[in-house]
């Protein structure tokens, strides 16, 4: 009578095809989890899929305020200093305030800006929900008042577009893919390959965030009466730093700055097609 060795690969299909359903069913949550965080931008009345409420923005910043200023040594002790970004700021932020009443929207955050005791990095950065920093390293070499209105309406500009609740729930909708990924491919490489093509996809929309940001800083120098081509000035000052040995902390995630400049320039010629206002500031 012939004799039957069980091989074992029908428990293995078994075990491979329900992986396959667990993380099929985790994709599909993630996926449905994703497409469910809509909301409309009270600023732009565009939808977005955002991860927090405004006001929940607004709380996580100032809940992360602490943290940021101990990294960076605090508030700058210039008194001085710290009123002259105040008062940038303030420029930017009524202009933008007045532009929304007439369009019948409202501005939800609350602006504060920080002038960061940072003197090695050169950097500037916004939390959600408005809180706005730059550090005494970029400080310092702005050039103009124009250049410094230019990069706080760049940072403001990420808050106004929401890409921080974006970015959570992008990569809240990436660690479900991993971890599905995980779940398929029974071990930690396919989690690992996930992860890379994950954060190639953030990577791309940080970009993206990035030139939106450049947009917005340009509508809201002309909005508070700079003259936009200002912001060419800093991405100058930003190659010149790269140069400089270490790279400045800002192009670690930040646009070439080089590609920055035609991008600015095109994007000034398309919307003032027949030239910038008359009296901007330089």
């Amino acid at each position: 009578m012939p004799r039957y060795i069980r091989t074992g690969h029908g428990s293995h299909d078994s075990s491979l095809k329900l992986r396959l359903v667990v993380a099929a069913g985790i994709a599909l949550f993630s996926l449905i989890s994703f497409l469910m965080k809509s909301d409309v931008n009270e600023i732009t009345g565009e939808s977005q899929r955002v991860a927090l409420t405004e006001q929940q923005e607004i709380a996580l910043g100032l809940q992360a305020l602490p943290a940021i200023l101990d990294q960076h040594h605090g508030e700058h002790p210039d008194q001085e200093a710290q009123a002259y970004v105040d008062r940038v700021g303030e420029k930017l932020l009524v202009s933008l305030n007045a532009s929304l009443r007439k369009q019948g929207r409202r501005n939800p955050y609350r602006f504060d800006f920080h002038l960061l005791n940072d003197n090695q990095v050169i950097n500037a950065f916004a939390l959600p929900g408005g809180q706005i920093f730059i550090t005494a390293g970029l400080f310092r070499q702005l050039e103009t008042e124009g250049q410094l209105a230019g990069v706080l309406g760049h940072e403001m500009g990420h808050v106004l577009s929401r890409h921080g609740a974006q970015h959570m729930a992008q990569q809240e909708f990436t660690q479900g893919l991993v971890g599905a990924a995980g779940v398929a491919g029974g071990d930690v490489s396919s989690a690992q390959m996930a992860q890379m093509i994950g954060s190639m996809v953030n990577m791309k929309y940080s970009r993206s965030d990035e030139l939106e940001s450049d947009r917005w800083g340009i509508k809201l120098m002309v909005m508070a009466g700079y003259d936009p081509y200002a912001m060419t000035g800093v991405m100058e000052i930003l190659k010149r730093s790269a140069g400089g040995g270490r790279q400045p902390e800002i192009l670690s995630t930040h646009p070439d700055p080089g590609n920055r400049i035609q991008r600015i320039h095109d994007y000034i010629h398309r919307t003032y097609p027949q030239g910038l206002p008359d009296n901007l500031e330089p």
